[in-house]
C-alpha cells in the first residue's frame, strides 16, 4: 500500500458500514450510502485505489413493501459457489421493520454480471425467534469447513436491546441451526443512548478467532468491542467466546475522530491485516445522527501483540 497514505484522514467520504473483501485480482468495496436506497460496488486492483474507483449501482430499493426503505450495511461474500450480498432493509409503510435480505450474482464476476433477489434470509425450520424483529448487520465467516452467520437483532424490552446472535448456515440463504446469543450490552459503554451490540466483523490469526462489534448509539459514543474464541471449538457454545471488558477502539477527540465502528477486515497488497471502519470528523452532529451523511470510511493497520491478539490504534 502507498507509504504516503494518511490513515487519520477519511479514505472514502460519506460511506458508512464499509465492507471490503478481495477475490482474485480485485478488491471490492460496498457500504451504506447516505440515501439508504441502493446497493453499490467498487473494484480496484489496489486497496487504496478503491477510493477513486467507479461505483456501480447493483440494485435499487423497491417503490413499496419489503426492501423499500433503509437499505443498510451490505456485505459481499463468496459462499456455496456463488457471490452473495447480505443487507438489511425496511418498508416505506413501516420504516423500522428492518429484516435481512440476500442478493445473488448470476455469474462469477460480481462487478459485471447481473444480480437477482433471493428474498429474506431464512432461519432454521425449528427456530421460532430469528428475524421476527428488527434484524440487521449480518456477516459471515468460515471455520472448520462450516459457514457461520452472525447478526444483530433487537428484543422487545423497554427501548429494545440489540444483541448479537450466531447460527450455522445450511445454504447461502438459510440457517441450519437455531440462533445462539453471543453478546448482549452488558457494560456502560454499550448502553449510551441505546443498548446496542451490532456490526460484527471477524478476523483470524492462527487458531484464534476475533469478532469485533459496535456498541451504543451512532454518534460520538459509538465504539468497538470484541469477542474471541478458538478455531475448531464449538462456536455455537457461548461459553467458548470471551468478551472484552472495555472497548478496543473508541473516539479520540485529540485526533478529531469520533464514533468509530461497524468495521470489516481485509489484507492489503503487502499481506498486512487492515481494519476498514467508519468514523466521523466532527464532535457535534447536525440533526439525527442516523441521517447525517458524514460517516466516512477509514483504514487502519491491525498490529498484533505477542499473544496474537489484535491491537487497534490510530496511526
Amino acid at each position: 500500500m502507498d507509504a504516503s497514505f494518511d490513515y487519520l484522514k477519511p479514505w472514502i467520504l460519506q460511506r458508512a458500514d464499509p465492507f471490503v473483501t478481495k477475490y482474485g485480482d480485485y478488491y471490492y468495496f460496498t457500504a451504506s450510502v447516505p440515501e439508504y436506497d441502493r446497493i453499490v460496488l467498487r473494484r480496484s486492483e489496489t486497496l487504496t485505489g478503491l477510493a477513486d474507483a467507479e461505483e456501480r449501482t447493483l440494485w435499487t430499493c423497491h417503490e413499496s413493501g419489503p426492501m423499500s426503505k433503509h437499505i443498510w450495511a451490505p456485505e459481499m461474500h463468496y459462499v456455496f459457489g456463488r457471490y452473495y450480498i447480505y443487507f438489511a432493509g425496511g418498508e416505506k409503510d413501516d420504516v423500522w421493520k428492518i429484516r435481512p435480505y440476500v442478493l445473488e450474482c448470476t455469474g462469477q464476476d460480481p462487478y459485471e454480471d447481473p444480480w437477482i433477489e433471493r428474498g429474506p434470509m431464512q432461519c432454521a425450520d425449528n427456530d421460532e425467534f430469528s428475524f421476527r424483529a428488527f434484524s440487521l448487520d449480518a456477516t459471515i465467516f468460515e471455520d472448520g469447513g462450516e459457514h457461520y452467520y452472525v447478526w444483530a437483532e433487537k428484543v422487545g424490552v423497554g427501548k429494545q436491546i440489540s444483541n448479537l446472535y450466531i447460527a450455522r448456515m445450511e445454504t447461502a440463504c438459510k440457517l441450519k441451526t437455531v440462533q445462539v446469543l453471543l453478546t448482549t450490552p452488558d457494560y456502560d459503554w454499550e448502553r449510551i443512548g441505546f443498548w446496542v451490540n451490532e456490526g460484527p466483523g471477524v478476523i483470524k490469526r492462527g487458531d484464534n478467532l476475533y469478532l469485533t462489534y459496535s456498541a451504543s448509539e451512532t454518534g460520538a459514543d459509538y465504539c468497538v468491542g470484541m469477542l474471541s474464541a478458538k478455531s475448531g471449538t464449538d462456536l455455537l457454545d457461548p461459553l467458548n467466546w470471551k468478551k472484552e471488558r472495555h472497548p478496543v477502539l473508541q473516539t479520540d477527540a485529540k485526533l478529531g475522530l469520533y464514533g468509530p465502528g461497524h468495521n470489516s477486515f481485509v489484507k492489503d497488497e503487502d499481506g498486512r491485516d487492515i481494519m476498514v471502519y467508519h468514523a466521523r470528523t466532527e464532535s457535534k452532529i447536525e440533526g439525527d445522527p442516523l441521517y447525517n451523511p458524514n460517516r466516512h470510511a477509514f483504514l487502519m493497520v491491525v498490529n498484533w501483540d505477542g499473544n496474537d491478539r489484535p491491537v487497534f490504534k490510530y496511526q
